[in-house]
C-alpha cells in the first residue's frame, strides 16, 4: 500500500531546488524517511551555537526568520519551499543563527546522512547546497535571488561555474606546514600538534606528502581505543591524499569538503602527491574566505534598514578591496566587482531616501553616476559626481517636479556623504538644480555644450558624458545617450575641441624622463597620478568613443580593447592604452589604501626603484595616444 504523506512531501518537495534535482520515483523513497515538524508561532527550531541537529528543514507552510542574536537582527525569512539549517550537512559546526517560526508553520525535517550521498553524486545539487550555504541565501535560484549576486548587471548561471564570484574568490591557506614521517609515534604526533596548536599533521615520505592526521583521526582511532597511542602514523593516518593546487577558489573548497566528507584539504604545487605540499586549508579558513564575499555584501546592502547599516558594510568592502589586491586577480575583475557593490550602495540609499519622502515620485527618473564611478573605476572614496534625469512634464509641473527631486537628492546625496563619498567640491551633484533636469533640458544642456565648445563646455562635457545609470528608469537614459551621439556625428567640431580639451592635462616626464611634480601648494613636491598619467588616457578614450559613436561603454580599458577590435591596425596601441589605465588605477589604488586617502599624490621618495620603472611604462603609451589626437583631430585648428 502506498504510503500517501511520503508521497504528498515528493510532490511537494519536487517544486524546489534541490529536490527538483531527484527524480520522483527517489523522491517517493527518500521522502519515507522524512519528519514533518508543526511549530507555533515564536517555537525556535534551533538557537545560535546550538549543536547540530541530525537534519535540516525545509519549510513546507509559514515563515521562519533567521536572527543574528548578538545583534538582535533577523538575516533572512524563509518561506514555502525554502531550505535552511544547512550548517550541519556543510560544516559539521553549532548553529550561528537562531530559527524561530514567524507564524505557525510546518516544516520538513530531511534526515543529513540519508540526503548526504546524493549531494555527493549529484552536481547540480552540490552546487545548490554550496551557494546557498556560502551566500546564507536559502534558495539563490529563487525569482527574488537569481541573477542578482552582483546585482542587476551580472548574470548567475547555476550551470556555469565560471560565473560565480565565489568560483574566483581564492582562499587563505596556512603556509606554515607541520609535517611527520609515517613511523613518528601516534603520542609524539600528538603532542606536536598540541604545542604548534594545529589541527592536522601532513605525513611525508622523501618530502613528499603521503597522509594526514587530524584532531578527528586521534579521537575516532586513539581516544576509542583501536589504536594504541604508541602506533605509528600510518596506522591511522588518512590516505591516499586529496589534494589540489594552490589557486583554490571557495567554492572549490567547500565542495572538495562536502564531496569526500573531510576538514582539511593539502594543496601541492601542481595538485598532485607528486610535487611538495605548500599548504593545509581547514575549514575553518573556507569560513572566513566567505566571510569577505561579495555576494554576502550585497545581500547585507539590500537588507539595510538605514544609511548607518550600510556604512559598516562599505568598510568592509574595502577590506575586500585590498584582499584582491593582495590576491593580485585582474584589474577587470576587481574593478567589476567594487563597482558592482557601490552601485549596491547607492541603490539602496535611493531606495532609502524614497521611502522618507512623504510621497511617491509623480514622474519617471533616474540617477546617474557620473566621473570615475560612471566608469567603474571608482574603487576608493572619492568625492560624489551625479545628476538626476526625470521624464517630461508639463511646464505647469516642472518647478513642482523639480522641486520633490531636489530634495529626495539632498538625501541620497547625504547618504552618500554618510558612509564615505565626500560632497563635490564644484557642486556636480543632483541636490544641485543644475544636476536636475528633466529629459528635455537635459538634451538641450547638452545639445549647448556640443554646437558653442568652450573651455567650461569641454571641462563639463569631459565628466557629465562618462554617466552610468545608477538607478531608475533604462529608457530616459538611453533617450539621452542617442541624443548626444546624434548632436555630436551633427557637429564634428566638437570633437576636435575634446580632443584639444585631452591634451592640456600636462606630460608626466620632463627632461631625461623625470617626473613632474607639483611646483607649489599643498601637495608641492608629489607627483599628481591622475591628472598627469590617468586623465589622459581617459580623456583620449572619451574623444575616440565618441568618434565611433560606441554606445554601452563608458570604462576606459573596455573603451580601448573596443577600438582595437574597430581599428585592426591600431590595435596594439590601444590594447597598450588599455594595460596603462588598468595598471595605473592598480596603482593609484594600491597607494590609496597605503596611505589611507584619495592615492591621488604620491610621494616619490616612498617610491620603490621597481615602482618608479613601472609607472614610467605607461608614460610613453600616453605621449603616443596624446599624438593620435593631435593628428586625428587636427587641435591646433581649434588652440
Amino acid at each position: 500500500m502506498q504510503n500517501a504523506i511520503s508521497y504528498r512531501i515528493a510532490d511537494f518537495l519536487k517544486k524546489f531546488p534541490p529536490f527538483s534535482y531527484l527524480t520522483l520515483k527517489v523522491l517517493q523513497e527518500f521522502s519515507q524517511e522524512i519528519t514533518i515538524v508543526h511549530k507555533e508561532k515564536n517555537d525556535v527550531i534551533f538557537e545560535s551555537e546550538e549543536k547540530p541537529h541530525p537534519h535540516f528543514y525545509v519549510v513546507n507552510k509559514g515563515a521562519i526568520n533567521l536572527i543574528k542574536k548578538d545583534e538582535g537582527i533577523t538575516i533572512d525569512i524563509c518561506d514555502e519551499g525554502d531550505v535552511f539549517g544547512l550548517r550541519p550537512l556543510m560544516a559539521n559546526e553549532n548553529y550561528r543563527l537562531e530559527a524561530k517560526a514567524q507564524e505557525e508553520s510546518i516544516l520538513y525535517a530531511i534526515p543529513i546522512e540519508l540526503f548526504r550521498p546524493y549531494s555527493k553524486v549529484n552536481a547540480s545539487i552540490g552546487n545548490f547546497l554550496v551557494e546557498s550555504f556560502a551566500s546564507n541565501t536559502r534558495n539563490p535560484y529563487s525569482k527574488s535571488h537569481k541573477g542578482q549576486l552582483l546585482g542587476d548587471t551580472v548574470k548567475f548561471n547555476p550551470n556555469n561555474s565560471g560565473s560565480r564570484l565565489l568560483d574566483v574568490q581564492l582562499v587563505e591557506y596556512s603556509k606554515s606546514i607541520i609535517s611527520s614521517s609515517p613511523g613518528t609515534k601516534i603520542k609524539n604526533i600528538a603532542q606536536k600538534m598540541t604545542k604548534k596548536e594545529v589541527g592536522a599533521m601532513l605525513i611525508e615520505k622523501d618530502e613528499l606528502p603521503v597522509g594526514i592526521i587530524t584532531d578527528k583521526d586521534l579521537r575516532n582511532k586513539v581516544a576509542t581505543g583501536e589504536v594504541s597511542i604508541t602506533g605509528k602514523a600510518k596506522h591511522i593516518m588518512s590516505s591516499p591524499l586529496i589534494t589540489y593546487p594552490r589557486k583554490l577558489t571557495v567554492t572549490q573548497a567547500q565542495m572538495a569538503m562536502m564531496k569526500s566528507n573531510i576538514s582539511h584539504l593539502v594543496l601541492t604545487e601542481d595538485g598532485t602527491t607528486n610535487t611538495k605540499a605548500i599548504g593545509i586549508l581547514s575549514k575553518h579558513d573556507v569560513m572566513v574566505s566567505l566571510g569577505n564575499n561579495p555576494a554576502v555584501f550585497v545581500k547585507a546592502i539590500k537588507r539595510a534598514q538605514s544609511v548607518d547599516e550600510i556604512k559598516p558594510i562599505r568598510k568592509g568592502i574595502t577590506n575586500l578591496l585590498k584582499g584582491y589586491l593582495e590576491q593580485n586577480l585582474p584589474m577587470a575583475l576587481t574593478s567589476k566587482i567594487i563597482s558592482e557593490l557601490n552601485d549596491a550602495c547607492i541603490k539602496q540609499i535611493v531606495a532609502l531616501s524614497l521611502a522618507k519622502m512623504e510621497n511617491p515620485p509623480s514622474a519617471v527618473f533616474a540617477w546617474l553616476a557620473m566621473g570615475s564611478q560612471g566608469r567603474s573605476e571608482q574603487l576608493l572614496h572619492t568625492d560624489q559626481d551625479n545628476a538626476l534625469i526625470f521624464e517630461n512634464v508639463a511646464k505647469s509641473q516642472l518647478e513642482e517636479t523639480r522641486s520633490y527631486f531636489l530634495d529626495l537628492a539632498k538625501k541620497v546625496t547625504a547618504g552618500l556623504n554618510h558612509i564615505g563619498y565626500e560632497y563635490c567640491p564644484a557642486d556636480m551633484m543632483a541636490s544641485n538644480k543644475k544636476w536636475c533636469l528633466s529629459l528635455d533640458e537635459f538634451k538641450k544642456e547638452t545639445k549647448s555644450w556640443i554646437t558653442n565648445p568652450g573651455p567650461d563646455e569641454i571641462l563639463l562635457s569631459s565628466i557629465f558624458f562618462d554617466y552610468n545609470r545608477a538607478y531608475g528608469d533604462k529608457e530616459l537614459v538611453d533617450n539621452l545617450s542617442e541624443h548626444i551621439f546624434e548632436t555630436v556625428s551633427k557637429y564634428p567640431i566638437f570633437l576636435a575641441h575634446l580632443a584639444s580639451g585631452a591634451l592640456q592635462n600636462p606630460s608626466p616626464t620632463g627632461f631625461f624622463r623625470q617626473f613632474l611634480v607639483e611646483q607649489d601648494g599643498e601637495h608641492k613636491d608629489f607627483f599628481d597620478l591622475k591628472r598627469r598619467a590617468l586623465m589622459p588616457l581617459i580623456d583620449a578614450a572619451r574623444v575616440l568613443t565618441l568618434s565611433h559613436n560606441m554606445t554601452g561603454i563608458s570604462n576606459t580599458w573596455e573603451r580601448y580593447e573596443r577600438l582595437a577590435q574597430l581599428e585592426p591596425n591600431n590595435s596594439e596601441q590601444y590594447l597598450s592604452c588599455s594595460y596603462a589605465s588598468k595598471a595605473l588605477l592598480k596603482f593609484r589604488t594600491r597607494q590609496g589604501l597605503l596611505n589611507n586617502d584619495t592615492g591621488r599624490f604620491i610621494s616619490l621618495e616612498k617610491l620603490s626603484k621597481e615602482e618608479r620603472i613601472k609607472l614610467k611604462r605607461t608614460f610613453s603609451t600616453i605621449k603616443d595616444i596624446q599624438e593620435v589626437l593631435s593628428l586625428r583631430f587636427m587641435t591646433s585648428r581649434v588652440s
